[in-house]
């Protein structure tokens, strides 16, 4: 879907690269990834440490007892382009975007039917249906809205950049051998090839500190020590380690088992209101396909081949949240 949406554009988002899974060997996670692919047809190839040092000529290396799962379907996305995509997209179909308009409240009308979104400067919305995609503002405002409490924690994160020694930068380009990776247990590493910044990759830690979106501390939101060390002992002294020469502050909405939350609100609003959140800070690359879900949603009452969770019902998710608070 997204290599429609930018053929409709006319211009790229999606840069292709083969993805890269490591982890210890008795890591669960990556055993589920090798089981989605044998799901879902598709090829893999289970690499030790050698096969791996062969593979990426020595640029990646894994510890002994660890192996490596590598597939075609990674890739990079320029997401404020990305954005831009979509946003056009939708005007050409008659969408009218209005910035800068803070969503305070979503009311029943009593008298239309349908509902009324209130903003804080005063205005209001009025529409048949209404889909709330808030981020890391979703759980707030779902409970202004219906006293639903979601399972929805804002974290405050970091995406770390770090120069790449010089020499070397062709050979982490994107365009090159070089994969998208991630990297299971502790602590848990995603990174890109080179493509936002020429010289910098983005190697950073998938997790954070929870926070209140609206009065986030913008610090690091996690400690860059065990990122360090990891990025010692992966790259063989082809990435400077001593520091990241750039960093971005952003928020995850996390859940506790990193599920989306996508649903009906319910309640007085039926199947007027839909809610899509909790994406966990791996959403982005879903939205085309969590739009169709959601426009499927608010249409036709149901979303056509996916099977939907209800939070309300799942002793688990009740379970997993308690013990995600008490944490």
């Amino acid at each position: 879907m997204w290599e429609q949406a930018q053929s409709e554009a006319g211009y790229k988002v999606y840069f292709k690269a083969q993805q890269f899974d490591m982890s210890p060997s008795d890591n669960k996670s990556l055993r589920s990834v090798i089981s989605s692919c044998e799901k879902n047809s598709i090829p893999y190839r289970v690499l030790d440490r050698q096969q791996v040092s062969d593979r990426f000529a020595g640029m990646i290396n894994i510890p002994e007892d660890w192996f490596g799962v590598l597939t075609d379907v990674g890739g990079v996305i320029k997401p404020t382009k990305a954005v831009s995509m979509f946003q056009a997209l939708a005007f050409q179909r008659g969408a009218v975007l209005r910035d800068n308009m803070e969503v305070k409240n979503v009311v029943k009308d009593e008298v239309r039917g349908g509902v009324n979104v209130e903003t804080a400067n005063g205005e209001k919305f009025w529409g048949k249906k209404c889909v709330i995609t808030a981020g890391a503002w979703a759980r707030k405002l779902v409970k202004t809205v219906a006293g639903l409490e979601l399972p929805i924690q804002a974290l405050e994160t970091t995406v770390c950049y770090w120069r790449i020694k010089e020499g070397k930068e062709a050979k982490f380009a994107i365009g090159s051998d070089f994969p998208t990776f991630a990297s299971y247990g502790e602590p848990y590493v995603y990174g890109t090839p080179s493509l936002e910044f020429p010289g910098l990759i983005k190697i950073a830690v998938h997790g954070g500190y929870p926070c209140d979106p609206d009065k986030r501390p913008w610090g690091l939101g996690t400690s860059l020590d065990s990122l360090k060390e990891w990025i010692q002992g992966r790259f063989s002294g082809l990435v400077d380690d001593g520091g990241p020469v750039k960093t971005q502050s952003c928020m995850y909405s996390m859940t506790p088992d990193e599920d989306f939350v996508i649903d009906f609100l319910g309640g007085e609003f039926g199947k007027d209101v839909v809610i899509g959140g909790g994406f966990s800070g791996h959403g982005f690359k879903m939205a085309p396909v969590v739009g169709r879900v959601l426009a499927d949603l608010v249409l036709g009452g149901e979303a056509k081949g996916v099977e939907l969770n209800y939070f309300q019902d799942s002793k688990v998710s009740r379970e997993s949240w308690r013990e995600c608070e008490r944490l």
